[in-house]
């Protein structure tokens, strides 16, 4: 008996269609720096678009977004997945102050379900677009026999620039500088297997008046969003940005002091400001502890600003105009680590 590929697990077809199906919203992202795409066993992006800096810096990416594809695929809502991917690799490369340039994407799955894909691809165009970058190429992988039918992957590459007399190292942070935190959307893409765990045995589909008449599927799966927009706001009205921290897995706890230099710590206040009520929820249906809320969880804060005191009032302002709420949530001092006070 003949055994073709497609009875080892593997359809190309599937494969050839998900690439058309996602075709036109991938072209949609390209700018005149890219030279070839989809199709092509390499993305082309001309280095010409880095003439204009002094002593351009690549900045690189690559990262997933966890256990949030078993909330997606549960629910049967998987377009949200590309813009976490995409926001989440945009927001790490942010930090150093570098601009999106380009992103890769890789999908895997079991059986590929070329709709499927496609609308997590889409997505992830759909976010490049936001922010001014190339979704220049990728892999979309059936793996029959590694994951489980049903089952999907994601992860992403990004590529940025920065000028290096513009980079933000938080080489320049001093004690007294303060902590300016933005609103997270939701989770984010860190917290899922807490969140998973804690939820297993609620309705994931009636509306919770707790959570405004959402669902708990689409409460959870509410897309990581980007703070790009705020950053190019601070950094045209000429606020010194000294540092930047991306709230992701380890929370308020973990991230912020991988930017601090040696001496440096911070005291992060729970409670200046409101913690949305898709977190109260977990943390109170899990009893989960004040400090590991917030090393788990972002707990309503996705990315910090660090800033001169005197910088405060102005940040504050042009957060404000750009259409931020922003919250002053503690401020650095000798020592290391996060310091948490106050009750959320």
């Amino acid at each position: 008996m003949a055994v073709d590929y497609k009875s080892a697990g593997v359809d190309i077809d599937a494969g050839a269609r998900a690439v058309e199906l996602m075709k036109d919203a991938v072209k949609a992202t390209y700018t005149p720096a890219v030279l070839a795409g989809v199709g092509s066993f390499g993305g082309l992006f001309s280095a010409a678009a880095l003439r204009d800096m002094q002593d351009p810096v690549l900045v690189a990416s690559t990262d997933g977004v966890g256990t949030k594809t078993k909330v997606a695929t549960r629910a049967g809502q998987l377009g949200g997945l590309g813009q976490d991917i995409v926001n989440h690799c945009v927001n790490d490369i942010l930090v150093q102050g570098a601009l999106p340039l380009f992103f890769l994407d890789y999908v895997a799955t079991g059986k590929l379900v070329p709709e499927q894909v496609a609308a997590v691809v889409s997505g992830a165009a759909e976010a490049c677009r936001r922010v001014g970058a190339a979704l220049l190429g990728g892999e979309t992988a059936e793996m029959p026999g590694v994951y489980l039918e049903g089952e999907l992957d994601l992860v992403g590459t990004i590529i940025g620039a920065v000028d290096r007399p513009r980079l933000v190292d938080g080489s320049r942070l001093q004690a007294g500088d303060v902590l300016i935190g933005l609103p997270s959307s939701g989770l984010h893409t860190n917290g899922y297997s807490l969140a998973r765990k804690i939820l297993e045995n609620e309705d994931w589909d009636a509306p919770r008046a707790e959570l405004g008449g959402q669902s708990l599927s689409d409460a959870l799966l509410v897309p990581h969003r980007e703070y790009v927009s705020a950053y190019r706001a601070l950094s045209a009205a000429g606020v010194d940005v000294r540092g930047m921290a991306h709230i992701t897995g380890g929370g308020l706890i973990e991230n912020p002091p991988r930017v601090f230099p040696e001496g440096l710590g911070a005291v992060v206040r729970a409670g200046s400001w409101p913690v949305p009520p898709l977190f109260e929820l977990i943390v109170r249906l899990g009893e989960v502890e004040l400090l590991e809320a917030h090393r788990a969880l972002n707990m309503g804060i996705g990315f910090v600003f660090m800033l001169p005191a005197a910088h405060e009032a102005q940040a504050l302002e042009v957060l404000r105009e750009a259409g931020e709420t922003p919250y002053r949530i503690g401020e650095l001092e000798p020592g290391s680590g996060v310091r948490l006070e106050g009750n959320a």
